[in-house]
C-alpha cells in the first residue's frame, strides 16, 4: 500500500510539539509492515539542506505568489516530499509565528499551499509513485480532503487526523477566493464555519475517515466540553471516527542506550538511576534528598496543561518535603510565576525556561515522577517517555493520559500492574491530593520499585498502533 502523509512538521527536522514526533515515527512503523510511505512537508530553512541531496519531481511557475517545486529526499530513514516555496516558507523564527510571537499573516496561504499540493500529489501521484491513501494531519493540512473533493475526480480515500482540536485554523471567509476553494463547499456541511474558512473543519467534513490520537479523546470530542464547537459535526461522523493511541520512538527513548544520560540503566539496574538524579539536583541547584520524591514537569507552560493549577499546589508540594524541577516555555505570566516560585523555594524548586532536548532526556532519566495535570490531553507523549524511563507519571484522568496509565489503587498495587497515578477532578485540590498520594507511595520502596519496573515494560512503541493504522487504511481500500 502506498500512503501519503501531509503535515506541517516532522521530527527530527522541525518540531513544535507532539505532531512532529508522530509524523517522524508512524511512517517508519508502517514501512516495517511492508508499506511505502511519503511525507509531504514544507521546505523550511532547516530542511533546505536535504534539497541538495534530493530530486526535483514537480515544478510550478506560480503557487500563490511565487515559484515552487517538490523534491523527493531520503533523510533519517524517512521518504520526504519537500515543498520548496521560498516566498511562503523560507523565513526566520518559528514555523508558525513571526519574530514578535504573532501568527504569520499569510498562514492561510502558506498552509493552503501545502494542502493544495498535497491534494495534487494525492490525485496525480509524483515521480511514478501514487498514493492509495492520503492522511492529512491537523489544520495545516486540513484542506487536502477539500481540494481533492472539489476536483470532481476519482480520488484516493482520505483520512483526517486530529492531534489537538483546540487548533482549528479559522480564517476570514475571504481567504477562500485566492485559495481557489469551491463556493459550493462554503457551507455548514463543508469548510465554512460561522463566516470563516475552517481548515480543520473542512478536513473533518470531507475526509472518508477521521482519527484522533487516543480512544478516550475520540469519545471526549463528541461532547461540548471537549469538541470546541465541532462536537456536532463529529457526532454526525461518529461512525467514521476512531482513536488510535500515539506511541514513541523506543530507539530514541531508551534508557539503556540514551547518550544524554549521565549513566544508562534498565529495569534490572535501577540503582544506576541515582547518578542521573544527582546530576539534576546539582544542575537545578536544589537540595539533595533521597527520601523525598523529585517531581519534574517537561511541558509547554499553558493553562491547557494545567500548570496554573500546579503553580498553586507548589506550597503544598514543598511542605511535604518533595522537590520539583520544571523545563518549558509558553505563557509569559506562567514563566514569571514559576521563576518566582524557584526564588521563593530555592532548595526545593528549579526552573529552566525554554526547551532543551538533552535536558529533557536527563529529567526523564533522573526524576522520580513526572506531573501532567492537563485539563485536556489528546494523547500526550511525556507520560510515555516517563513509563519508558521509570519516571512515574502523575496524570489527570483525561484523554490519552487515562488510556495509558494504570492508577496505583489498592487492587492495581496488589496485582502489581500499577504504572502511575491518575487524579480527578482536575483542580488545585485534585493536584495536591495526587502529590500527597505520590509522596506516600514513594515511602513504600518495595511497591515503588515494582511500579517502576512495571512501567518500564509497558508497550509504548508504535507496533500495535501501526497495525491499527494499517487496518484502517486497508478497510478504506476494501470499501
Amino acid at each position: 500500500m502506498n500512503i501519503l502523509f501531509v503535515a506541517s512538521e516532522c521530527a527530527p527536522f522541525v518540531k513544535t510539539g507532539g505532531l512532529a514526533d508522530v509524523i517522524g515515527s508512524v511512517p517508519k512503523a508502517l514501512e516495517t509492515l511492508g508499506h511505502s510511505v511519503r511525507i509531504m512537508l514544507p521546505a523550511y530553512p532547516d530542511l533546505k539542506k536535504w534539497l541538495k541531496h534530493g530530486k526535483t519531481l514537480l515544478e510550478l511557475e506560480d503557487l500563490f505568489g511565487g515559484p515552487a517545486s517538490v523534491s523527493a529526499a531520503r533523510a533519517n530513514g524517512l521518504n520526504l516530499l519537500l515543498l520548496d516555496a521560498p516566498h511562503l516558507f523560507d523565513r526566520p523564527g518559528s514555523i508558525y509565528l513571526d519574530e514578535e510571537g504573532l501568527d504569520w499573516e499569510d498562514n492561510p496561504t502558506r498552509f493552503g499551499a501545502l494542502s493544495l499540493i498535497g491534494a495534487k500529489v494525492g490525485l496525480d501521484g509524483i515521480g511514478g509513485w501514487k498514493p492509495d491513501v492520503v492522511n492529512a494531519h491537523d489544520w495545516q493540512a486540513g484542506l487536502v480532503p477539500v481540494y481533492m473533493h472539489q476536483s470532481g475526480r476519482k480520488a484516493p480515500p482520505s483520512v483526517m487526523t486530529i492531534h489537538n482540536i483546540a487548533f482549528q485554523g479559522l480564517f476570514d471567509g475571504s481567504v477562500r477566493h485566492p485559495l481557489g476553494l469551491s463556493e459550493d463547499l462554503y457551507e455548514p456541511d463543508g469548510y465554512e464555519y460561522w463566516g470563516h474558512v475552517g481548515y480543520l473543519k473542512g478536513g473533518i467534513a470531507m475526509a472518508d475517515k477521521v482519527t484522533t490520537v487516543s480512544p478516550t479523546y475520540a469519545r471526549e470530542l463528541l461532547t461540548p466540553d471537549f469538541g470546541m464547537g465541532l462536537d456536532g459535526l463529529l457526532q454526525s461522523r461518529e461512525d467514521d471516527l476512531c482513536g488510535i493511541l500515539n506511541g514513541i520512538d523506543t530507539e530514541v527513548w531508551n534508557p539503556e542506550t540514551d547518550p544524554a544520560l549521565v549513566q544508562p540503566f534498565s529495569a534490572r539496574s535501577l540503582k544506576h538511576r541515582c547518578a542521573n538524579r544527582e546530576w539534576l539536583e546539582q544542575h537545578f541547584e536544589i537540595e539533595p534528598d533521597p527520601e523525598s520524591p523529585l517531581f519534574c514537569v517537561i511541558s509547554r507552560l499553558t493553562t491547557q496543561k494545567g500548570l496554573d493549577l500546579l503553580l498553586e499546589a507548589i506550597p503544598s508540594l514543598v511542605h511535604r518535603g518533595a522537590r520539583l524541577i520544571v523545563l518549558g516555555s509558553g505563557d509569559k505570566k506562567l514563566e514569571i510565576s514559576y521563576k518566582a516560585m524557584a526564588s521563593q523555594f530555592p532548595q526545593s524548586i528549579g526552573v529552566e525556561i525554554g526547551y532543551n532536548e538533552d535536558l529533557a532526556h536527563k529529567m526523564q532519566g533522573g526524576s522520580d515522577a513526572i506531573l501532567i495535570p492537563s485539563r485536556f490531553e489528546p494523547c500526550g507523549l511525556t507520560q510515555l517517555y516517563g513509563l519508558r524511563y521509570g519516571t512515574i507519571p502523575v496524570v489527570a484522568r483525561t484523554g490519552g493520559l487515562a488510556d495509558t496509565i494504570v492508577d496505583a489503587n489498592a487492587a492495581a498495587l496488589a496485582g502489581k500492574c500499577a504504572t502511575g497515578i491518575q487524579f480527578s477532578p482536575i483542580t488545585v485540590e485534585g493536584v495536591e491530593k495526587a502529590i500527597a498520594r505520590t509522596c506516600d507511595l514513594f515511602k513504600d520502596k518495595k511497591n515503588w520499585k515494582t511500579m517502576m519496573r512495571r512501567a518500564m515494560v509497558q508497550e509504548v512503541g508504535w507496533d500495535q498502533s501501526a497495525l491499527l493504522y494499517e487496518r484502517l487504511f486497508t478497510s478504506l481500500l476494501n470499501d
